[in-house]
């Protein structure tokens, strides 16, 4: 009752997924993530989460046999979504904006259970405030390689996180997922983490 599909190939998510003690199976999404302005970035990760979801179970069919979870993190500036950076100056013109102000980061979910018509959809809510950052403290985490795979161009859980000021909410959430809620909708579903004895997921 602790196995769980990962629809994504985020190495941050698979380990915050395994640190509740769940085993994990990978199964990269092949969804692209196309922006679409008409969105709002909310609604934006949640398209985003539940479309990966869908490419994910729709090559599982009747395989579906355990809970598949799909999720997608945005960084909202104002109302426009922060993808991640192309190219160092993209990096650079992301963390500068975010300079010395505060953003939202939205992270949506959604989990399709065995025998169960309808998926499982919620998007968590967190405020970020960076500290006023020097053009030296920018290149210097950006020469540092993490902006790139990003939304925002930032990681909270790496070098970032002597950018941050301060944050309003879950922390997970700014890392990728938000482990409280998903733990409480698997637990409401009947699975449950459970200990693994350090072993590796299958």
């Amino acid at each position: 009752m602790n196995h769980l599909y990962l629809a994504s190939a985020s190495p941050r998510r698979l380990e915050l997924l395994r640190s509740l003690g769940l085993r994990i199976e990978v199964i990269p999404s092949a969804y692209g993530e196309p922006d679409n302005p008409a969105l709002t970035p909310r609604e934006l990760a949640q398209r985003h989460a539940r479309e990966k979801l869908r490419d994910v179970t729709a090559r599982l069919g009747t395989k579906l046999d355990r809970p598949t979870l799909a999720a997608d993190t945005v960084v909202d500036r104002d109302g426009t979504a922060l993808n991640k950076p192309r190219d160092a100056d993209e990096a650079r013109a992301m963390l500068g904006s975010l300079s010395g102000r505060e953003h939202l980061v939205h992270t949506a979910v959604a989990i399709a259970f065995p025998n169960e018509a309808s998926a499982v959809e919620f998007c968590e809510t967190t405020r970020v405030r960076f500290h006023a950052l020097t053009p030296d403290e920018i290149a210097e985490y950006v020469a540092s390689g993490e902006p790139f795979d990003k939304a925002g161009g930032y990681g909270i859980q790496g070098r970032a996180a002597a950018l941050v000021d301060g944050i309003e909410g879950d922390f997970y959430t700014v890392m990728g997922l938000p482990l409280g809620r998903v733990v409480r909708t698997l637990r409401a579903h009947g699975y449950r983490p459970e200990p693994t004895n350090g072993s590796d997921a299958h």
